[in-house]
């Protein structure tokens, strides 16, 4: 049988904040308790966004609240070879095509962006007809390759915490970029390229990727794999409602280490953020393990209160 396996994953783009703290401690605790392997993956596919150093100083964060995970970790970026094959199958079966129009040239057809991320929905009418054609990858400056998604397609996600959500990719982003401008794999292709090969079979992250799951699932029936199961947790916000971010305060895990607060609050206010606690209070790492309970965990998004930072801060 196929040991279950979960994977923590920080994008080296910036210093994690509570926000991530809350969801890289839920994956840890139910892999931990449930007897999955965890992994360790760096994401840094991002071309400038990338911090050097973010990835290592995003694993010493961890560490120092006591996570921890299995083999060595896997950084992206050190070899392109796996995500070439991959694109490589979906031009081989016509999946891809080649795509040279801006930004702008998308947006003067294109409808309003996706809420929150500034995406563009691709209007199939600016497919080139040639897409659907199978062929060798080939890269050219300025080009990207986007995958054909299908009209009045309708894609189920079956999810551990927000239950069944139905999308319709073509409706929602259109034909999506999986190899981009930079000669890299785009986030879809990279994590269900990484997801295949470190055999994940769950995936715990944040209920704002939801969407991306759809999208997720369609490559994995493109390679002819079985998707994992999708674990998405509701967001922590700011009082504002927004999710939370730089413009809330400084509610990196770093200034809080470097303030002198410890691991145990912060793990303590998870806890209970998490429902596993009545109240706020300290507690280790092994004394989350124990406490931890998946089913507990509220539905609703967690905000980040004045009170909660006066906690920490005591």
């Amino acid at each position: 049988m196929t040991v279950p396996c979960s994977r923590l994953a920080p994008s080296p783009t910036g210093a994690l904040h509570l926000g991530n703290a809350r969801t890289f401690v839920w994956n840890w605790a139910i892999a931990r308790t449930r007897n999955w392997q965890l992994v360790m993956r760096i994401e840094d596919f991002d071309g400038p966004r990338i911090r050097p150093g973010a990835g290592k100083a995003a694993m010493d964060t961890l560490r120092w609240l006591g996570l921890d995970w299995d083999l060595e970790p896997l950084v992206q970026s050190h070899d392109h070879t796996p995500y070439m094959k991959r694109i490589e199958t979906l031009a081989g079966s016509g999946s891809v095509y080649q795509c040279h129009l801006t930004r702008r040239e998308i947006g003067s057809q294109a409808s309003a962006p996706n809420e929150g991320d500034g995406e563009l929905v691709f209007p199939e009418e600016l497919r080139p007809a040639m897409a659907g054609n199978r062929g060798p990858f080939q890269w050219e400056e300025g080009s990207h390759w986007r995958f054909i998604t299908t009209s009045d397609h309708r894609e189920t996600v079956q999810d551990g915490v927000c239950g069944a959500h139905e999308f319709e990719p073509a409706t929602e982003c259109g034909d999506f970029v999986v190899w981009t401008i930079r000669n890299e794999p785009a986030y879809q292709l990279a994590v269900v390229t990484d997801d295949i090969r470190q055999g994940v079979t769950d995936v715990v992250r944040g209920n704002d990727l939801l969407p991306s799951a759809a999208r997720q699932q369609l490559l994995y029936n493109a390679f002819q794999q079985k998707p994992p199961r999708w674990w998405h947790l509701p967001l922590v916000r700011g009082v504002d409602g927004r999710r939370l971010a730089k413009r809330h305060g400084d509610t990196r895990l770093d200034h809080y280490r470097d303030e002198g607060v410890p691991p145990q609050r912060i793990l303590g206010l998870i806890g209970w953020w998490c429902g596993l606690i009545p109240e706020r209070e300290a507690i280790s790492s092994e004394e989350f393990l124990t406490l931890f309970d998946a089913d507990k965990l509220p539905s609703d998004d967690v905000v980040f209160s004045k009170e909660d930072e006066a906690w920490l801060t005591i």
